[in-house]
């Protein structure tokens, strides 16, 4: 099969190789994925996990990505749940091989059933996404209707689903971004949209939902009501709110969330913001590029 490989943490993208690597092995209960369209996030190659296993073992040369929608194509002894032949969508684990190739393993446990009228490139862009917005707002933070969130990087992949889930569920929801990224917060459902760099929010919120880090989730802390929560993905924060709570969290596959995810783009209640899509061949680029909406590498289609 075919794959993007990477072998020098040095190198970064430059050092990214489309070549020849063995079929997968299926481990117990892993299912052997056939993959048609990956996601990637930029910053993975600076991730430990990229270049050692969980034991601390050089495991290069690596295959980078783990988002995947695609088709099962083998299960592993033990796999329960899904079938060959069946559309699936899910995570791939952190320090194994991941999506930029032709077929990956994968645990079963992280994939979901995909619906046939939902395009893999869509469902590629929702894993980490969905799932990181899905976690910060109702398993870390509780959010609940009646609410105030504010939403930092509201129109980035994390940020535009969170802006959405937060509405469904009945949050006054703050946006903040670029002065550029004002109509499509507000398009997403956001009340507000604040321009960090003008027009910095002010007044007092129940959550803040941060990807940013540093200085603007240092100021943004100062804005959290006391009893209220601060969740953020960036950094491990140095500051609480008074009486409440202050987390830091890694997005975890979760079939149910996957599931509810993947159930809201069918109803038309969750919109995926998807940007290029990408030949592998191109995944290097892709990887270097900065552009509006989720980059998806499509691989099925790059080769019949």
């Amino acid at each position: 099969m075919r794959a993007i490989t990477v072998r020098d943490r040095e190198a970064g993208v430059a050092g990214f190789t489309l070549t020849d690597l063995p079929y997968p092995h299926a481990a117990e209960n892993d299912v052997i994925v056939r993959v048609h369209a990956a996601g990637f996030t930029p910053g993975e190659l600076d991730w430990p996990a990229t270049w050692t296993d969980r034991a601390g073992r050089d495991r290069t040369p690596s295959v980078p990505g783990h988002e995947l929608s695609g088709v099962v194509a083998d299960l592993g002894y033990g796999t329960t749940g899904l079938t060959v032949g069946q559309r699936v969508f899910g995570l791939a684990d952190w320090a194994r091989d991941g999506t930029l190739a032709e077929f990956t393993a994968v645990e079963a446990r992280n994939l979901a059933p995909l619906a046939s009228d939902i395009d893999h490139t869509v469902a590629a862009a929702l894993p980490i996404s969905g799932l990181t917005a899905w976690q910060g707002l109702f398993v870390h933070a509780g959010l609940v209707a009646g609410q105030t969130v504010l939403i930092h990087g509201a129109a980035g992949g994390v940020g535009s689903i969170a802006v959405q889930l937060a509405r469904e569920v009945g949050a006054h929801v703050i946006g903040t971004g670029r002065a550029a990224d004002r109509e499509v917060v507000l398009g997403l459902g956001a009340q507000e949209f604040r321009d960090l760099a003008a027009d910095p929010p002010t007044g007092e919120v129940d959550v803040l939902f941060d990807v940013i880090g540093g200085s603007v989730l240092a100021r943004s802390t100062a804005l959290v009501r006391p009893g209220g929560t601060v969740v953020t993905i960036a950094a491990p924060p140095a500051e609480h709110p008074k009486d409440g709570r202050a987390v830091f969290f890694v997005v975890e596959a979760d079939r149910a969330q996957l599931t509810e995810l993947a159930q809201r783009v069918r109803d038309g209640r969750l919109r995926v913001l998807v940007g290029d899509v990408r030949p592998l061949a191109e995944a290097a680029d892709a990887f270097a590029g900065r552009r509006r909406g989720k980059t998806i590498i499509e691989v099925a289609a790059d080769r019949p």
